[in-house]
């Protein structure tokens, strides 16, 4: 049984995400996956290594993990929603993988030993947590010597023009959510992740802005972006009326717009 959550982060975290499962790998969500193997790709993992994947969400670096680290090696993928983490099962079964434990836990409480892996992968999750320089040092603290910790975050403009459509949409029948719950708006630029970095005590570290737009069929897929987000923890405290009328506004203002922004930005640090 999964313990409590520890804070209203915690939470608003699995109200969100256990909801946001639903739509989670919708097409329209594809930066999941692009971010996910582009982390794992800047880790440079090597067969036989131990990795651990916080907040794992449907897998999108879990399971590239574990096919570079191979057979003899061995992913931890850990998600406070346990209804995400079904769906890492699922992929796994189909895929064949036999290398991943999943585990339902808050990332903040993890209680493996000190240096008990040879990478960390962060991957949009520590925008989330209210204490940021606290969870890249207890991540810090599972890294092995000569190991490597990956944290990467939204880059400017998230998911813009979609955003600003969703949000003035909210603010027309429900003000006082507005912006209520978007913790990913403010660790945006390259010097703000070496920052945290260097805040949680951690030096050398490099942090690249790749910038990537996502594709847009119509609007319809910008409203299935904001259902597999973290933008569900907003919709799902309207009423259903205010629901549909925010959907309807967010569609038309979204009716000619064929993509949002979608650019991440890589931190990485090894530890001598």
């Amino acid at each position: 049984m999964a313990s409590p959550p520890r804070d209203e982060a915690a939470r608003r975290a699995i109200a969100a995400f256990n909801a946001a499962a639903d739509t989670y790998d919708h097409p329209a969500l594809g930066f999941w996956s692009r971010a996910g193997r582009g982390t794992v790709d800047r880790v440079g993992l090597r067969r036989g290594e131990h990795v651990l994947d916080v907040p794992a969400g449907s897998g999108a670096s879990a399971l590239p993990a574990a096919e570079a680290v191979g057979p003899d090696g061995r992913v931890v993928a850990v998600d406070i929603a346990p209804t995400l983490l079904e769906l890492v099962r699922g992929k796994a079964t189909a895929q064949g993988v036999a290398n991943l434990e999943l585990r339902v836990a808050d990332m903040r409480s993890l209680d493996d030993p000190d240096e008990s892996f040879d990478a960390v992968t962060c991957v949009f999750g520590v925008s989330f947590v209210p204490d940021r320089e606290e969870l890249v040092r207890s991540l810090w603290r599972l890294v092995k010597p000569g190991g490597r910790l990956a944290i990467t975050t939204w880059g400017p403009d998230v998911l813009e023009p979609g955003s600003s459509a969703f949000w003035s949409s909210v603010e027309a029948v429900r003000p006082d959510l507005v912006r209520g719950f978007n913790p990913w708006d403010d660790l945006v630029e390259p010097a703000q992740v070496r920052s945290l970095f260097e805040g949680a005590g951690i030096s050398g570290s490099s942090a690249d802005l790749e910038p990537a737009d996502q594709p847009l069929e119509g609007p319809e897929d910008w409203w299935a972006i904001v259902l597999g987000t973290g933008f569900r923890g907003t919709v799902d405290l309207l009423t259903a009326d205010e629901r549909e009328q925010v959907r309807r506004a967010t569609l038309e203002s979204m009716r000619d717009v064929r993509s949002v922004r979608a650019s991440a930005i890589y931190g990485l640090a090894a530890k001598p």
